[in-house]
């Protein structure tokens, strides 16, 4: 069913920002500007009129609910943004570029297949094979006569042979993907349970145990599906910008990991998830 929902004089909400700072694969721009994505059970469209958010869509409940919870609506970006703004001028300027992201709350089992997907992949490659998995292994929606498809569920994407998924081109990652969905349609670790680890160290170390994760992967199922806002995951982009505003090695290769989250925690503290989306897409984009 077609439902609307709107905010005005809406702050902290660009949705270019959000849906391009690499968070999320299933979200597309449309010829007016707009973004239509597919998430859970959901088809929706969002659209930025001057300073208002209109949300349309086909959705599986009430829109107004599905929109603050994913979007998390609820918790003050604003407030946010000055805490880290404070930090130094480097913060501050990648805040000013990005200064419209916000962390969605994303489905754990979606993230956990999506980031496995994600290693050593580009964007584009990595959202042409969600849309082939959900194509094949997914749930049709029909909004506005077009063909939209969920997600596949465990149950759904454990029917997929490991031959299955490498025709879809997952390449070395058929494997993982494969094993990781037996390991939970076989209730080997629940993703449920494993969220109620209070230590995020101890949570990773758990995710770890997944084929296809790694420290990065996990930190990014961490930040974008769970809100532990304190991880903060690391890639060629993040290493890079560390290195050139703070650690200045010659080499930025050479920089270890455990000295770019060791600076992470003491720089940005609980809010190091945060930064790092600034600072990567400012990196990135810019």
């Amino acid at each position: 069913m077609e439902q609307t929902y709107v905010i005005k004089n809406v702050d902290s909400f660009e949705p270019k920002h959000i849906f391009e700072c690499g968070q999320c694969f299933r979200w597309n721009e449309q010829k007016d500007g707009s973004y239509t994505g597919v998430f859970e059970n959901n088809v929706l469209n969002v659209k930025k009129v001057n300073n208002d958010i209109i949300f349309c869509g086909n959705l599986d409940g009430n829109i107004k609910e599905i929109c603050d919870k994913y979007f998390d609506l609820n918790t003050d970006y604003k407030k946010i943004k000055k805490e880290l703004s404070k930090i130094d001028e480097n913060v501050k300027n990648s805040i000013k570029y990005g200064d419209g992201i916000r962390i969605l709350k994303q489905d754990k089992w979606e993230a956990l297949i999506s980031f496995i997907i994600s290693a050593n992949n580009n964007i584009p490659r990595i959202k042409k094979i969600i849309e082939k998995l959900s194509e094949k292994y997914g749930k049709e929606i029909i909004w506005r006569e077009n063909k939209y498809y969920t997600f596949p569920n465990p149950i759904e994407l454990s029917k997929a042979s490991i031959q299955d998924l490498r025709n879809l081109g997952l390449g070395f990652r058929d494997k993982r993907v494969y094993e990781t969905t037996q390991m939970i349609v076989n209730n080997v670790v629940s993703l449920e349970d494993i969220e109620k680890i209070e230590d995020s160290n101890v949570l990773r170390e758990e995710l770890n145990k997944f084929p296809g994760v790694g420290d990065k992967v996990a930190d990014c199922i961490m930040l974008f599906s769970m809100r532990r806002f304190d991880v903060f995951p690391i890639d060629v982009w993040v290493r890079r910008v560390m290195n050139e505003l703070y650690i200045k090695n010659e080499d930025e290769t050479k920089v270890k990991k455990e000295e770019i989250r060791k600076l992470a925690k003491d720089k940005y503290s609980n809010l190091a998830g945060i930064a790092q989306q600034y600072l990567f897409y400012w990196k990135r984009d810019a």
